[in-house]
């Protein structure tokens, strides 16, 4: 096994996944790692590089960029912006407070509708049949839900200023799916070496900022970008650029989501002129090998899952065959380092369904390794994520629940497996009441 002396892994969340709560995936490595004995560390970029563009000195900045735009070419929301900046500038902090549950009482200011500024995003509001009462959402809030409403017309504010730095800073900025066009269904890596030759925009030096601040603190061996989306792809790249530049000796591993599906037939070297590594499936078994190849204690030809530029400047596969580790081995996931009290609680939809995606701090958790099922037609059931299925004891599961509770002071999970397995999640509510543990849970399941 590698010796966890003096090295250092750092696991990056890059822009963009979920506002209000952490992308699971660095928890897992974090705990994983840590349970080994490691010093293991990660940070939240997405969230950071939204809460450093939200707040009055980036709106101010985002005004300059804006006014350096042509009168003709400032679309409907940048010009909105503009003409209400002063509006803007006073109310964006205390609506991330709201938001961030630090000043609950200010839902009687936003929800009487004259604290903010309404741009375009606000129109959608008309498309509700008013009945009679001069109020066309309160069909979906009532008389009490005060509290909610003014999240939702929070969120609104929020998306008109997600609209202003697409429209005057980048054009594939969004809150969830940061330049998806760059990386989704791409058939090469020309249009994000393109993007990535750019000069760097008013986004790219705050996230590169933020990711050179979490360098220095760290000081890491490793770092690990996990990028489970096309949407966080680019900032990705855009993270291990800024550190290959400034930390040349940092070792940079890619992994996740996105990686697993549409990375497999990798053959473009231009790749790791950014990173050194990309792995593929549970990311245990690789990065232990990896942890041991960077201490001189594993050949590169005896890594696992892991593409790397060889000698020869090609891009090339490894895979020696060594089993995975045991779902029951892998530990429990920890969310320290990450800044639970700053996440976003929004309310972008109001179907009592999908706002559990977007609304609160979930917990999120695995209950099994891969399906039980594995036949859906639209599913590549040959990856290791969906065909290798592995459970834990019901008694391993609520030991790491409490544990979890126990570190994060929330009591919400968010099960997020593929198919949750109904025989497992049957074991766990019955553990979870023989123990007397309370907790809300919800999850993802197939038809």
């Amino acid at each position: 096994m590698p010796s966890p002396a003096s090295f250092k892994v750092l696991s990056l969340i890059p822009p963009m996944t979920q506002l209000n709560t952490p992308y699971p995936s660095t928890a897992y490595l974090t705990g994983f790692l840590r349970s080994r004995g490691f010093d293991a560390g990660q940070e939240d970029l997405a969230l950071a590089t939204v809460l450093a563009l939200l707040n009055n000195k980036g709106l101010t900045d985002l005004r300059d960029t804006a006014l350096t735009l042509p009168v003709e070419e400032r679309s409907g929301p940048v010009n909105f912006f503009l003409d209400h900046f002063n509006d803007y500038a006073v109310s964006i902090d205390p609506v991330i407070a709201f938001l961030q549950g630090r000043d609950s009482t200010l839902s009687h200011r936003i929800a009487g509708r004259g604290f903010l500024p309404e741009g375009p995003r606000f129109a959608a509001l008309d498309a509700y049949d008013d009945d009679g009462t001069g109020d066309p959402i309160g069909w979906a809030f009532g008389a009490l839900g005060q509290t909610d409403r003014a999240r939702h017309l929070a969120t609104l504010y929020l998306n008109d200023l997600a609209d202003v730095l697409r429209d005057a800073v980048d054009e594939g900025f969004e809150f969830v799916r940061y330049a998806e066009r760059l990386a989704a269904s791409q058939p090469s890596f020309d249009a994000l070496a393109e993007a990535l030759a750019q000069p760097p925009n008013l986004i790219d030096t705050t996230l590169e900022r933020l990711a050179l601040q979490a360098i220095e603190r760290h000081q890491p061996t490793l770092v690990l970008l996990s990028v489970p989306f096309p949407g966080s792809v680019y900032a990705a790249f855009r993270i291990a650029q800024c550190i290959k530049n400034a930390h040349p000796k940092i070792r940079i591993g890619l992994g996740g989501g996105f990686v697993n599906t549409e990375l497999r037939e990798l053959k473009d070297a231009r790749v790791f002129d950014h990173v050194d590594f990309v792995t593929f499936d549970g990311g245990e078994r690789p990065l232990l090998s990896l942890i041991e190849h960077l201490q001189g204690q594993r050949s590169l030809q005896r890594l696992q899952r892991t593409f790397v530029r060889n000698d020869a400047g090609q891009v090339q596969y490894i895979n020696m065959q060594e089993p995975d580790i045991p779902f029951e081995e892998v530990g429990t996931a920890t969310w320290d380092g990450l800044p639970l009290h700053k996440y976003l609680s929004l309310l972008d939809m109001l179907n009592p369904m999908n706002r559990l995606w977007s609304d609160g701090r979930w917990n999120k958790l695995t209950v099994a390794h891969g399906c039980y099922w594995k036949k859906c037609s639209f599913c590549d059931v040959s990856l290791d994520y969906i065909s290798r299925y592995e459970t834990a004891q019901a008694s391993t599961l609520v030991d790491r629940i409490e544990q979890i509770v126990a570190e994060t002071g929330q009591t919400g999970f968010h099960f997020v497996d593929e198919a949750a397995p109904p025989k497992a999640l049957k074991a766990l509510a019955e553990e979870l009441l023989r123990r007397g543990v309370q907790i809300s849970w919800w999850g993802n399941i197939r038809f």
